[in-house]
């Protein structure tokens, strides 16, 4: 099989990494496309892979291919490679707000069409990717696509109307958690810790606040409360947020995240 990525930016390059220090493929079975020169050159003399600063000629060599551009571009590079893609091929798409229909319109035939939206932890292989599929693909095909996508972290299959909602709480979500590490370090400085020691208790206390979710079982409300100690700090710390409309911050957030996701 070969894996063919168009596009090798950030998230890209993050899954072809993931894909290689994972064993999934061999360097030999991946080509990618990146029209930076710069980048091109530097990706494929670290990875081993074949690179081109052609599109086509990634579509035509390859058994999946992902398409790791900019919403923007997207209509540009299914253009130039459209005359190239057989039926057989499996389409990976990472791009918000573009539908299963909006591809098969673009493209002007009946694919094997594969929708996901992957974050920026997958450069730290620990992405989390919503996924969703056109009927033409098998189940046989998705799992192989499956593979592919959690050799950066966890992928989960969603129904294609809740995308949108993955994009707000998955895709986009790691701005979010960035801006609070950012306001508790800062909050850290000004009670006296040094720049350094403030960003790693911030983010080490995110990192090990997600592990319990996950691990635990317990309802994040639950862990919340085995925290706030009768009169003690953290209570007195979650009266603020809850004046301050923390919570209804984020959900508004998330909101308007999602709407500018099926605006795209």
């Amino acid at each position: 099989m070969k894996f063919g990525i168009i596009g090798l930016g950030n998230m890209g390059s993050a899954i072809l990494s993931g894909i290689l220090k994972n064993g999934v493929l061999a360097a030999d079975d991946i080509i990618g496309a990146e029209v930076n020169s710069e980048r091109r050159f530097a990706i494929g003399e670290e990875s081993g892979i074949e690179t081109t600063g052609v599109s086509r000629e990634a579509a035509e060599k390859s058994d999946i291919l992902l398409l790791s551009v900019k919403p923007q571009v997207y209509e540009t590079v299914i253009g130039d490679i459209k005359e190239v893609i057989r039926p057989e091929q499996i389409i990976i798409s990472i791009a918000p707000g573009k539908t299963i229909a909006w591809l098969a319109e673009k493209f002007g035939k009946e694919l094997k069409l594969v929708r996901c939206m992957p974050n920026t932890p997958a450069l730290v292989l620990e992405g989390c990717t919503g996924v969703c599929k056109s009927p033409l693909v098998t189940e046989e095909e998705f799992e192989t696509v499956l593979k592919l996508l959690q050799s950066f972290g966890k992928a989960y299959q969603v129904e294609e109307k809740q995308m949108d909602a993955v994009v707000a709480i998955s895709g986009s979500s790691p701005a979010y958690v960035f801006m609070l590490i950012e306001a508790m370090a800062d909050a850290g400085v000004a009670e006296g810790l040094p720049r350094a020691s403030a960003y790693e208790f911030a983010a080490q206390a995110v990192l090990g606040s997600a592990k319990m979710v996950l691990e635990s079982g317990k309802h994040p409300a639950e862990l919340k409360d085995m925290v706030c100690s009768p009169a003690g700090t953290t209570i007195e710390a979650v009266e603020v947020l809850e004046e301050k409309g923390f919570r209804s911050a984020i959900i508004e957030a998330m909101r308007v995240c999602a709407k500018r996701s099926r605006e795209l």
